[in-house]
């Protein structure tokens, strides 16, 4: 019977990509591979399939890290479907800057079918993304996100009118989307910046920032990185305006005591001086 120790060994992907090396020995030394042009085919082959699952890696190793809920890589390779959806598309977009475009939008639409998760294939998507939970996430095929960014259930980077061209979103490096937030339109969000939950973004987001609210407005944290995780301490614009409008009425009341005081003080002088008239 075989070890349960060693199929999660055999199945645990970061520790696999050591052995990238024999895969493109294998393919690139096939038998059938004497014919120049043929080996060259299949190396080409073996650098791509290598460069997949070098990805899917980094994308394994990032939900491991900032997910508390997994357990294991095995448990994150096998059963995160925002890994499946990516590993999806890894293949995908390989096949679609080749200008296999059928197929590559094949790939994509059987991922959304299996997990939810609708990737177009001509999106480009950096090193160490967590999608988590996944369900109705969308991104559009011209969108880019940078590395190590997180993206949580609901989220859209879509595009806005029927332009040809650039017309999604552009994420800069360890950015955080909160669910059900919208992104449209092929504006920036610099690095670092967290986007709240159900905020919809329509104009450009500067790095090191949050967004809030419908549409999104800008709270800076100039100094601060925010865990990438954290979507409850952020801060609310509605309880900032408030707070400062609170200030602002302390600062009147003080300031009519004063001209009430002066008043009274006024007031007295005078009819003392008309008293002693």
């Amino acid at each position: 019977m075989t070890d349960p120790k060693k199929i999660k060994k055999s199945l645990d992907l970061p520790k696999s990509i050591e052995s990238l090396n024999s895969i493109k020995s294998i393919i690139g030394n096939h038998p059938k591979a004497k014919n120049p042009q043929v080996r060259k085919s299949n190396q080409k082959m073996a650098n791509a399939v290598a460069d997949v699952i070098a990805s899917i890696s980094d994308d394994v190793k990032a939900t491991r890290e900032r997910d508390p809920a997994a357990r294991s890589n095995l448990e994150v390779l096998l059963l995160y479907p925002g890994i499946h959806a990516l590993a999806a598309h890894r293949l995908a977009h390989k096949l679609y800057k080749k200008g296999k475009y059928f197929p590559a939008r094949a790939i994509s639409q059987v991922a959304r079918f299996i997990t939810g998760i609708e990737i177009h294939p001509g999106a480009t998507i950096g090193k160490g993304l967590m999608i988590d939970h996944g369900m109705g996430v969308v991104i559009g095929e011209t969108a880019e996100i940078g590395d190590n960014c997180t993206i949580y259930q609901g989220v859209t980077l879509g595009g806005t009118g029927k332009d040809v061209g650039k017309r999604h979103p552009t994420l800069g490096n360890n950015v955080m989307v909160g669910a059900g937030a919208k992104v449209l339109g092929p504006m920036k969000v610099g690095d670092n910046t967290k986007i709240a939950a159900n905020a919809v973004v329509l104009a450009e987001i500067p790095e090191n920032c949050t967004a809030v609210g419908i549409p999104a407005k800008v709270v800076k944290r100039e100094g601060v990185r925010v865990d990438d995780l954290d979507q409850i301490h952020i801060p609310d614009p509605v309880a900032q305006e408030i707070r400062r409008l609170e200030s602002r009425l302390a600062e009147l009341e003080a300031e009519l005591k004063t001209i009430k005081s002066e008043k009274t003080e006024k007031s007295t002088k005078e009819k003392k001086k008309n008293a002693a008239l």
